[in-house]
């Protein structure tokens, strides 16, 4: 899939950045690990804390103390921000709940998925099972599979 993502965004002349916080830079990872990816990988941020989210992202505080951390609102501004920052055509967000402990309401394998584009902002919600190198995984794949999915249109 990574082949066909670098191919299509070469080929339609696109730049990505990424926000990353539960995929602690997998994300980043896969999408550098073609040959030539500097022509449309941008950069990312690792924002694993709310501080780092806050200061790195402007995610804003109030959307963290309402919402949380892992949250629709929370991957929209990340997405937006990393967009903006890195003056990309497209942005991806990861924020979710890798394990191995959740809770009730945010349980292992809850994971929020915002993509930026030139049309605006998308937040998609998935959840997986797996342990928590799985579960990041399958973050990192949703994610690859919303870029994906946006280039073939």
């Amino acid at each position: 899939m990574i082949e066909e993502i670098a191919r299509l965004l070469k080929e339609k002349k696109l730049t990505i950045a990424t926000a990353e916080s539960c995929t602690g830079g997998l994300l980043a990872h896969l999408l550098t690990n073609v040959p030539g990816s500097s022509e449309y990988y941008k950069g990312g941020v690792i924002a694993y804390s709310n501080e780092a989210k806050i200061c790195m992202l402007h995610v804003r505080r109030a959307t963290i103390e309402k919402y949380g951390a892992v949250s629709e609102q929370t991957a929209y501004e990340m997405a937006d921000e990393a967009k903006r920052k890195f003056d990309a055509d497209l942005a991806i967000s990861t924020t979710g709940v890798a394990g191995p402990t959740g809770s009730e309401k945010k349980p292992v394998g809850l994971v929020y998925i915002g993509f930026a584009n030139p049309y605006g902002i998308e937040v998609k919600k998935y959840k997986f099972e797996g342990d928590r190198l799985q579960n990041k995984q399958q973050f990192a794949d949703a994610a690859l599979k919303i870029l994906l999915d946006f280039l073939i249109k």
